[in-house]
């Protein structure tokens, strides 16, 4: 095989290196650190009281609500968001022949948790004073593991979405991907399991770790180009 000669393997691992780092690793750092000192402005420094807004959810609850909400809320569910990611990834995968392209959303699944997980625990926000309406993680409130998980698979699959040639079916993939989101972190407020600041903080952390794995996909291309042009050399 030519992709295991000695001449190609070097570029690639040099560009993938260089690509973790400054596209991946960097970033995802900085935005850890955006969210811990967010955490603690909201929660020690203002003491924000966001319970007029949960109260008001709690008292907008009726039956067929809950009965969506309960839904939507399942959708984010860790066990749930993995297995529909990973079918995605394999299905972008197989139609592009691109392993790399379909990588996306597991990369941007993976920074979501990393930084949800660690970020939450040094943050230690309480679930609001309401009547929740689902079983409450070991988790901290701060910020929404379910809003941001979503934001980050599905807007990801979004980013992905636009490498569809058919606009409508491309058009309407992109806008269920980012009503999602929205329709999570509304849902998440409503059951009384997040302050809306929470899931606000989801949103921006499940956004920018798609942006994240989105970006680091012009470097999987630069790799290829970098073994195809080194193959061309050898065979010339």
């Amino acid at each position: 095989m030519i992709g295991n000669g000695p001449g190609t393997i070097a570029p690639t691992s040099r560009i993938v290196g260089r690509s973790l780092l400054t596209r991946v690793l960097v970033p995802t750092a900085a935005l850890w650190i955006a969210v811990v000192g967010a955490g603690f402005l909201v929660v020690d420094v203002l003491a924000l009281d966001e319970y007029a807004i949960n109260a008001a959810f709690e008292d907008a609850r009726t039956p067929a609500l809950n009965d969506v909400s309960a839904v939507v809320s399942r959708l984010g569910d860790t066990e749930v968001l993995i297995a529909t990611c990973l079918l995605v990834a394999a299905f972008i995968w197989w139609q592009s022949r691109q392993w790399w392209f379909g990588m996306v959303p597991v990369l941007a699944l993976g920074l979501q948790a990393i930084v949800f997980m660690t970020s939450s625990i040094v943050v230690g926000r309480s679930r609001p004073e309401v009547e929740p309406l689902s079983h409450a993680p070991p988790t901290s409130s701060f910020p929404s593991g379910h809003t941001g998980a979503t934001a980050a698979a599905y807007l990801a699959f979004a980013l992905c979405a636009s490498r569809i040639r058919h606009m409508g079916l491309r058009v309407t993939i992109q806008v269920v991907c980012v009503v999602m989101p929205v329709a999570m972190a509304v849902s998440r407020v409503y059951r009384g399991m997040h302050h809306p600041t929470d899931v606000v903080m989801g949103l921006v952390v499940g956004t920018t770790c798609a942006l994240i794995a989105w970006n680091w996909l012009p470097m999987r291309d630069a790799a290829e180009r970098a073994v195809e042009a080194t193959a061309t050399d050898t065979k010339g």
